[in-house]
């Protein structure tokens, strides 16, 4: 498997790590609403093409509070696997969880960038594991923060990726009308590509899609 092969439903998936108000009560690199927002796309996105997602805490019920609800509703019969690491991958729990997916191709994103995000990233690179960081998803004490563990983990070859580009990524084409409305429910609700959406079908009506319409 290559890094020029795109991330598809079929070879890829995700893990969420601690989108949890203590860690989000820290994040001075990005606008909070803009991550909680980009946390989403992910999710969502990762819902609606049934990617194989792992979520996982740090101290959960001492310390760090719970995973955010509008992406943990989302994974119901999800076990959220709770740490006392910041390293998710020396919790034997996440380790297998991540193998049970059976991907090689992993995307990443969480609070914070320099800790919980790029520990495991190197971890698994060296365990042979594509790592493909959602870096807008992504948030840590100060932007110099974010920005040094993003080239770290470059440097070291993961791949940084946006949140929309994942979902884009996963689509590929408007035309595929059974993840249609399920991409634009989530443009709409946390993208400001939501705005020219809810503009084209006021102007064009409901009929309006941008695969022609196969997809209306």
């Amino acid at each position: 498997m290559s890094k020029l092969d795109m991330l598809t439903p079929d070879n890829s998936a995700i893990a969420l790590i601690d989108y949890q108000p203590a860690m989000f009560q820290g994040v001075q690199s990005h606008d909070r609403l803009v991550t909680v927002n980009n946390v989403q796309i992910l999710a969502k996105a990762a819902k609606l093409f049934k990617i194989p997602t792992v979520l996982t805490t740090v101290a959960r019920d001492s310390f760090s509070g719970p995973f955010m609800p509008e992406v943990a509703e989302l994974f119901p019969k999800h076990d959220i696997i709770d740490r006392t690491s910041m390293n998710s991958w020396l919790d034997a729990n996440f380790r297998k969880a991540v193998a049970a997916t059976g991907r090689k191709k992993f995307v990443i994103a969480g609070l914070w960038t320099e800790a919980c995000v790029i520990f495991p990233t190197l971890d698994m690179l060296k365990e042979g594991y594509e790592i493909y960081i959602a870096a807008d998803a992504c948030g840590d004490l100060s932007l110099e923060a974010h920005n040094r563990a993003m080239e770290r983990a470059i440097q070291a070859g993961a791949v940084p990726i946006t949140s929309s580009q994942y979902a884009y990524e996963l689509q590929q084409d408007w035309a595929r009308s059974e993840t249609y409305e399920g991409m634009m429910d989530i443009q709409r609700a946390h993208s400001p590509y939501g705005i020219q959406i809810r503009f084209s079908k006021w102007a064009l009506g409901e009929h309006a899609s941008e695969g022609g319409t196969k997809a209306g």
